[in-house]
């Protein structure tokens, strides 16, 4: 039986190398009495009609989540998008038409991030979207007239039609998500800023205690 059709499957890459933080999963580093993978599968679990964890080595580190672990099949730790393309093979054989990932070292995306996302595919043959929010203070000002959004390429909705294009591109040795998600029209999903920008991720020590702050007055 395939998964309930109006909802994507949802896959947390956790698959980097951590290297700012001196290597390691920094998906299981704690944050108020909790892994940030705990606080990441809190928002996304609801969101989506099944969870599994991209993330390559020893699988049973991550064995009290209950979650499929599906490692890279690209070698060499090709970025996100070998990421997207594991959760993609792992929901072909689910029979699911699509994807949302998430990143593993961020805690605080929002909670209708699937909705959203779904919401400005409407009309895409293969529904192609990554979150944003707007360039705010002195991010505007250096953008000089450029982009006036960041782009957070691990948080989007993914079509299982295009795996086997996205697996060609990473062969052929592609690796910046944006060039393969426009050159397939991907589109944007604007996501609203209220005082910190909700897919601040965890990439150093200093990031975590900020982390905490903002948990704390949450």
């Amino acid at each position: 039986m395939g998964v309930e059709a109006s909802r994507p499957l949802g896959v947390i890459l956790a698959g980097g190398l951590a290297t700012r933080m001196g290597g390691g999963d920094k998906g299981l580093l704690q944050l108020g009495g909790q892994s940030l993978l705990a606080h990441v599968i809190d928002r996304l679990a609801p969101q989506v009609a099944g969870l599994a964890l991209n993330a390559n080595g020893d699988p049973a580190r991550f064995a009290d989540l209950g979650l499929p672990v599906l490692p890279d099949s690209i070698a060499d730790y090709a970025g996100p998008l070998a990421g997207v393309l594991a959760g993609l093979d792992w929901a072909a054989g689910q029979g699911a038409d699509c994807i949302v990932t998430a990143a593993a070292d961020t805690p605080f995306f929002p909670r209708d991030l699937v909705d959203r996302l779904i919401l400005a595919a409407q009309g895409q043959a293969h529904p192609l979207v990554l979150a944003t929010t707007p360039r705010t203070g002195d991010e505007a000002l250096k953008s000089g007239g450029g982009r006036r959004v960041n782009r957070h390429p691990t948080f989007g909705l993914w079509p299982v039609a295009l795996r086997d294009d996205l697996r060609a591109a990473l062969t052929d040795g592609l690796r910046k998500v944006v060039l393969w998600t426009d050159r397939h029209d991907g589109r944007e999903a604007l996501f609203p800023v209220d005082g910190f920008d909700p897919f601040f991720n965890v990439n150093t020590p200093e990031d975590l205690i900020r982390a905490q702050h903002l948990l704390e007055r949450a």
